[in-house]
């Protein structure tokens, strides 16, 4: 139901900012977002509100109450409900005039073309673990041209890579190829975020554990990804402002009140690289990890 709604009136105060003709000009953009779940769901919710006009939103899941912490749809009245369907309401409680087309059963090799299909960009939103759909969201982006974001919830802090058209491939950077899945996990851990900033305030190291697919996270950190993610968002689709694509990289950390920018040439091939994850490696050995 619009009655009531004005799309001018409601993102009014985005202007000054961006011009009339801009905010027009994002009306009019679609993009797609995989993962409706901490960082996902709070994408959406944020690229609504800038007056973004069409999203593309796949997820299979259902929020649970371990979700409370850091997803902005999971609450009592959602348990047990499709993370794609009530973040499609939320989004349309923003703006009833959107354009949402939903994928609940997730990202797979047979909807690939139909998500991406008139897509302007693609924020990444899957779990950390997600390793098949990312590989092949970003693959497909690398394919067809599309500009791909992805912003990492690390700690109280949010580290952010983009990949465009025509520059440093997802594969490129991470080289994940056909490696085992706890390989890919390190490799993307260390690649998202080469600066580290996190880690010295890790307070309980086992909450991490790669090979049972499970880590701490908060809501500071889903949010700042989400901030981060729409700038970028904005200065790619509205081709204003300096985009520093991979291997250039940010990381910001709220906690240490720290920015730290990086620029890893070769990705995970970069000699820092390969140092800090045989240092990882050996670390976990002597605990037995």
């Amino acid at each position: 139901m619009t009655d009531g709604f004005s799309y001018q009136a409601a993102f009014a105060r985005n202007l000054g900012w961006v011009t009339q003709a801009e905010q027009d000009s994002l009306r009019g953009k679609r993009v797609a977002i995989a993962g409706m779940g901490g960082v996902g769901g709070v994408h959406l919710l944020t690229l609504a509100r800038l007056g973004i006009g069409a999203f593309h939103i796949a997820d299979f899941d259902t929020f649970d109450i371990a979700n409370f912490n850091r997803q902005a749809g999971a609450m009592m009245s959602t348990l047990g409900q499709p993370k794609v369907a009530v973040l499609a309401q939320m989004a349309m409680d923003i703006n009833p005039e959107l354009e949402i087309k939903q994928f609940p059963d997730g990202i797979h090799d047979s909807n690939l073309a139909e998500f991406f299909a008139g897509v302007d960009l693609y924020v990444d939103g899957l779990d950390f673990f997600a390793f098949p759909a990312r590989q092949a969201t970003f693959a497909t982006c690398a394919r067809l041209g599309i500009p791909a974001i992805t912003a990492a919830p690390l700690g109280m802090g949010t580290a952010v890579l983009s990949f465009m058209p025509g520059g440093m491939t997802f594969e490129e950077y991470f080289g994940w190829g056909d490696l085992p899945e706890e390989e890919k996990a390190l490799r993307f851990l260390v690649g998202l975020a080469p600066a580290g900033l996190h880690g010295p305030y890790l307070v309980d190291p086992s909450a991490i554990n790669l090979k049972e697919r499970r880590g701490p996270s908060t809501i500071m950190g889903c949010q700042l990804c989400a901030g981060a993610a729409a700038t970028e968002a904005l200065k790619i689709l509205l081709k204003r402002g300096k985009v520093m694509a991979a291997p250039h990289g940010m990381h910001f950390d709220a906690y240490r009140n720290k920015l730290v920018r990086t620029w890893r040439p070769g990705g995970n091939r970069h000699p820092l690289q390969r140092l800090t994850m045989a240092i990882i490696k050996r670390r976990r050995a002597a605990q037995g990890a």
